[in-house]
C-alpha cells in the first residue's frame, strides 16, 4: 500500500475561478507549505499542472500531484466536484507514474539551453520556409533531409496532444516507448514518423539554419534560432500524479483511441 498523504500543499491557478475554489478548500482542513508537505494539490488547468511539474523537477523535490480541473480540458486533472471528501479521493486515488523528457538545445550563437519536457519537446519553423532537419537516432542518421513545418518528439503522457493532432501514434503509459512525429511532412512523402524506446537519444540538427530558423518548444519553454537539440527521456525523474480510480491517465489514454 503507498503511503497515506496527510500534510498537503495547495497551490492554485492565478484565474478566479482556481481561486474561488482555493478560498473554499483553504477552509476545510490545515495545509502546509510546499517545503513541508508529502503531497500536493494543484486547482487549475493542464497548462498550470505543466508548471507545477517543472517546477518540481527544477526544484529536485518532486511529490505525488492530485490536480482538481479548474480550467478548460483537464486530461491531467481530476473533476472538480464529487461525493466523497478530498482526504478520501486522495487516499483512494491511483498513482500513475510519468517519466520527462531531458532537452538540450544549442543555437547558432553557440548558447546551450536546457529543459525538460513532460508533454513534448517540438522543433518549429520560424519563417514562411520550410524547415529542412537532419534526424538520427542513437548516433545514426535515419533521416539525411527532412523538409517539413517541424518534428516532435512525444511522452506516452504527451502522445494525445500536439502528437495527436500531427497524426502521431497515441502511446499507453508504460510502453516505454517515444513518439516521433513529422509536422506537415513534404519529403520524404511517405514517411509518417516513427515509435521510438525511451532509452534512445534522438539528435535533429537544422539544416541551412540561416536561411530556414528553427525554434525549439520544450512544453511551454522556447529557444530560438537553433542549430541542434537532442532529446531523451529521463525516467530516474519519475513524477507522480494521482487519479480518482476510473478516471486514471492511462485510461483516458487508452479511451481516446476509441473515440470518434
Amino acid at each position: 500500500m503507498p503511503d497515506i498523504l496527510t500534510r498537503l500543499a495547495l497551490v492554485a491557478s492565478p484565474t478566479d475561478r482556481a481561486q474561488e475554489a482555493a478560498a473554499e478548500l483553504r477552509a476545510t482542513r490545515e495545509w502546509v507549505d510546499y517545503d513541508d508537505a508529502d503531497g500536493v494539490v494543484a486547482l487549475g488547468g493542464d497548462g498550470f499542472m505543466l508548471q507545477i511539474l517543472h517546477h518540481m523537477l527544477d526544484s529536485d523535490r518532486i511529490l505525488p500531484v492530485y490536480g482538481i480541473n479548474q480550467g478548460t480540458v483537464g486530461f491531467l486533472m481530476n473533476r472538480p466536484k464529487s461525493s466523497r471528501p478530498l482526504e478520501e479521493r486522495i487516499a483512494r486515488a491511483r498513482r500513475i507514474a510519468v517519466s520527462p523528457l531531458w532537452m538540450e538545445a544549442t543555437t547558432t550563437g553557440d548558447d546551450v539551453m536546457t529543459s525538460w519536457a513532460i508533454n513534448e519537446v517540438s522543433l518549429l519553423r520560424e519563417t514562411r520556409q520550410t524547415a529542412k532537419l537532419e534526424v538520427s537516432v542513437n548516433g545514426k542518421v535515419r533521416i539525411p533531409e527532412l523538409s517539413c513545418d517541424g518534428v516532435l518528439v512525444a511522452t506516452p503522457a504527451g502522445s494525445t496532444a500536439y502528437n495527436l493532432s500531427a497524426n502521431g501514434p497515441i502511446l499507453p503509459l508504460g510502453s516505454n516507448m517515444l513518439a516521433l512525429t513529422p509536422i506537415s511532412p513534404f519529403r520524404p512523402r511517405r514517411w509518417r514518423g516513427a515509435i521510438l524506446p525511451d532509452n534512445a537519444e534522438i539528435l535533429i540538427r537544422a539544416r541551412e539554419s540561416d536561411k530556414r530558423p528553427v525554434s525549439v518548444v520544450a512544453d511551454q519553454k522556447e529557444v530560438r534560432d537553433v542549430r541542434e537539440v537532442r532529446v531523451r527521456a529521463w525516467p530516474e525523474h519519475q513524477l507522480t500524479l494521482l487519479f480518482d480510480k476510473g478516471k486514471s491517465l492511462d485510461e483516458r489514454i487508452f479511451a481516446e483511441q476509441f473515440m470518434v
